[in-house]
């Protein structure tokens, strides 16, 4: 009997590890030159989008979580 519950729980942990592995899609190494934006603070402010060239001199407002210019950006890259 152990030894069924045991090949259940390892056939669901595989079926997770699978469903997660399609929702997380490509993932690529994280090395230099593979980054997706650039924060500059100084002499000047500046965020830009490697992948999109958008950009913005309000990094106050990125730091603070408001990144809706970045996703739209993206989402219209992607298309």
């Amino acid at each position: 009997m152990q030894m069924l519950k045991s090949k259940l729980l390892e056939l669901k942990e595989k079926e997770q590890r699978e469903n997660e592995s399609k929702l997380k899609g490509e993932q690529k190494d994280i090395a230099w030159g593979s980054q997706i934006r650039s924060y500059v603070f100084c002499p000047y402010t500046l965020v830009k989008d490697h992948r999109t060239n958008c950009e913005t001199g309000n990094i106050q407002a990125i730091m603070n979580g408001e990144l809706n210019d970045f996703i739209e950006s993206y989402l219209k890259w992607i298309k």
